[in-house]
């Protein structure tokens, strides 16, 4: 009896938090939600439920909460609606609510005050509580109304009552849609390229591409190729040490940029500084300079080192020509100087506890072990509170160090970004968002309030992986992220939309529901989390808006139908694979098919190449990691593949592109040609979509495929090189040839 009954409460307190109880996968099959991935969750989230007493004391306090606290910690309220009213909880005895009144001021960003009222005396009650003893009534205030756009902080305070009460709630007037560019309002489509940024060789970077090849790849394809956008990697900040700490999709934090881009030789406090000129003059630095961009794989550490070393003394030569007195009072004396100093207080605290951790894993590391995260750091350096605040004051030159390091990376990419603008590129720059971040950086530290560090998140079994997914991060807490008025979300919006023309959102249905996985355990032990869908929503919307940004939503894997429904009533693009377009027989979705709110492309960085994709590579590498077990295994997928690839052929001529001399015999084409990779882009051109996307790997016929999930240090994920360096590629006649076809191709019908 008692073992039942804490089933009925923990299943209670799940369904209350929104962890789901079952869920269907890709192929239909239900999973059911166990007690110990609900005990797992909840524990995670915060709560105590390790008894039938502590389930009981958890399901009270959630359903409690709301008349403990004046008023709801959000609302959102839609561009031009009144609104409900707004509910105010109060703890008032013996139906005395006649004689309380409810002022309320409202603040927006600059804290002027907006608006501002009372309701009663003379309140009528809404809704009576009586919880241990006390009578709460909670009465109703008029929704604002007539706000522009844009965030508000709303004060609620009581007056008639014995110590008053006060309350405070994040109002957040949002836009129904996000920005769509004038061109495609207009029906102008728009093609592009898409690459890895640190994919890009030359004759003149350290090892990597950095920002000054991009710029001369955007300034190129937009000129010459009329290519409307460029899409790119997430380039979040990352620890930038093999193998773990290179990947895009689990940066360091997402909301800074990656060192890495960054061009030395363009800073003149690099070219002013003795010291850096002597160690960068030296022959063992160019013969290793040599090698890096020799090499075909990106070796980041190398890279890094080399590069903070140099920043390191480009920054203490800009301290001595740009600053005069003493620490901690330094004063600007040049105008770049001044750059820096608006930079740094336009970026407020945010950067300022990023830079403070990178400080403090800094010296932690030489105090205590290479090895050490922040969870082994002293007690008062293990939440950023007034200890650290101390700490910062004590070490603000070195913090400046890591705030200048964002500052010429944010300059550097903000050049482009008006390239874009001068080129009158539709679009421009495409950002990548990742997910989540590493739960040993410095996102996970600032955030770690509404992070759920004793969870991880990633996917069901699915077609692309049966046994399903781990990707290692920590999920946000959605009650958690609510409480703080969305605080985190905002910040890595808008941090992220304001150097480009376009935003896609990396598994954009976590927006609605996200997959948790029980620290320490397999995929097929997680369930979904709900959240606060229409609220996030908004807010992607409303950044959207402001920033003048497009907004992607990669919607691959499992979705339900109502969310791609909801995502498109917001205007959020969906993202379309060649690969997975497919009707419901299997085979290949006509061109006409594709939903015209949508980017189109043939493969992504987790999939073969489309040269890749038609050898079997992947089939090659599974194989030897042990992914297919057996022959028969590696024989019935790549007699899959032949299908798929019989199902392309087959496509392609119901759409007469099938090259000369190829037939739907795939003896006729036995590897991928330029002509065929020309064909499948033509396909995707001939939909409605907005947007086509060509992978720059898939046009220069690469064979590897980027990242190969499921891989860490098995696999050389994230580290490829393009085989053609970038004066080569631009005067590549494939990529101007595909940039002819995809300006020239129309819809069909």
């Amino acid at each position: 009896m008692q073992d039942q009954t804490e089933q009925a409460l923990l299943a209670r307190l799940a369904e209350r938090i929104g962890i789901a109880a079952d869920y269907h996968d890709i192929t239909g099959t239900l999973h059911l939600t166990s007690d110990d991935t609900r005990r797992a969750i909840l524990t995670a989230m915060g709560y105590a439920v390790d008894s039938t007493a502590s389930l009981t004391q958890a399901l009270r306090e959630w359903d409690e909460a709301p008349w403990h606290r004046p008023c709801d910690p959000v609302r959102i309220l839609r561009d031009g609606e009144t609104g409900v009213p707004l509910s105010c909880c109060l703890a008032i005895e013996d139906e005395k609510e006649e004689s309380v009144a409810v002022e309320w001021q409202i603040r927006d960003e600059t804290n002027a005050v907006v608006q501002e009222g009372q309701a009663g005396p003379g309140l009528s009650a809404a809704e009576v509580r009586f919880l241990n003893g006390r009578r709460h009534v909670r009465v109703e205030i008029p929704a604002p109304r007539g706000l522009s756009l844009g965030y508000y902080s709303l004060t609620v305070r009581a007056e008639g009552l014995v110590g008053g009460a006060v309350g405070t709630m994040h109002v957040i007037v949002a836009p129904r849609q996000c920005y769509i560019p004038p061109s495609l309002q207009a029906n102008q489509r728009l093609w592009g390229l898409a690459l890895q940024l640190y994919s890009l060789s030359s004759d003149r970077n350290w090892g990597c591409g950095d920002f000054t090849d991009l710029g001369r790849v955007v300034e190129w394809a937009g000129k010459e190729l009329g290519a409307g956008v460029i899409g790119l990697n997430p380039l979040h900040a990352l620890r930038n040490t093999a193998p773990y700490h290179i990947s895009p999709y689990g940066p360091y934090s997402r909301l800074y940029l990656n060192e890495l881009y960054i061009d030395l030789e363009r800073l003149p406090e690099f070219h002013g500084s003795e010291k850096a000129q002597q160690q960068f003059l030296a022959p063992e630095f160019q013969a290793k300079l040599q090698a890096l961009r020799e090499s075909g794989h990106v070796d980041y550490d190398a890279i890094a080192t080399a590069k903070r070393t140099m920043l390191d003394l480009a920054y203490r030569q800009f301290l001595t020509e740009s600053y005069s007195g003493e620490e901690p009072n330094l004063l600007p004396k040049t105008a770049r100087a001044w750059l820096l100093e608006q930079f740094i207080q336009s970026e407020g605290t945010p950067l300022e506890l990023y830079a403070t951790f990178q400080t403090l894993e800094e010296e932690r590391r030489l105090i205590q072990s290479k090895s050490t995260t922040w969870y082994d750091w002293p007690k008062q350096f293990l939440t950023p509170g007034q200890p650290v605040r101390e700490y910062a004051k004590r070490h603000r030159k070195r913090i400046r160090f890591f705030q200048y390091i964002q500052w010429v990376a944010s300059e550097q990419l903000n050049e482009i970004r008006r390239t874009t603008e001068q080129l009158a590129m539709p679009v421009g720059l495409y950002h990548d968002v990742a997910l989540g971040a590493d739960r040993n950086g410095a996102e996970a530290w600032i955030y770690q309030s509404v992070l759920a560090l004793g969870a991880d998140c990633g996917a069901p079994p699915d077609a692309f992986a049966p046994e399903g997914q781990n990707w290692g991060l920590p999920p946000i807490n959605p009650h958690a992220l609510r409480a703080s008025g969305y605080e985190l979300i905002i910040q890595l919006l808008r941090n992220n939309f304001r150097s480009g023309g376009a935003i896609r959102l990396d598994h954009v249905m976590a927006f609605c529901r996200l997959f948790w996985i029980p620290r320490g355990r397999p995929a097929s032990e997680g369930a979904y989390v709900q959240y606060p869908f229409e609220d996030l929503l908004a807010i992607v919307a409303l950044e959207s808006t402001r920033a003048k940004t497009l907004v992607i939503g990669e919607d691959l894997g499992t979705v339900p139908d109502w969310v791609r429904e909801q995502l498109a009533k917001a205007r959020v693009l969906s993202y379309r694979v060649f690969y997975f377009e497919r009707g419901a027989d299997g085979t290949m979705k006509s061109p006409g098919d594709y939903p015209a709110q949508s980017l189109a492309v043939a493969t992504t960085h987790d999939l073969p190449t489309l040269t890749g994709f038609w050898s079997g590579e992947d089939l090659h590498v599974r194989a030897g990691l042990g992914d297919l077990t057996d022959d028969a295994a590696h024989r019935q997928a790549w007699e899959e593949r032949q299908r798929d690839k019989a199902g392309i052929l087959g496509a392609l001529k119901r759409e007469r592109l099938l090259p000369n001399g190829v037939t739907e015999d795939l003896a006729t084409v036995p590897a991928m040609t330029t002509d065929l990779c020309r064909a499948i882009h033509i396909y995707l051109a001939r939909s409605p979509s907005w947007i086509v996307l060509a992978n720059l790997e898939d046009v220069l016929g690469e064979l590897s495929q980027t990242n190969f999930p499921g891989t860490v240090d098995s696999h050389p994920n994230w580290t490829r090189k393009y085989a053609v360096r970038v004066d080569e590629m631009l005067c590549d006649e494939r990529l101007r040839q595909l940039g002819a076809d995809l300006r020239s191709t129309r819809p069909l019908g």
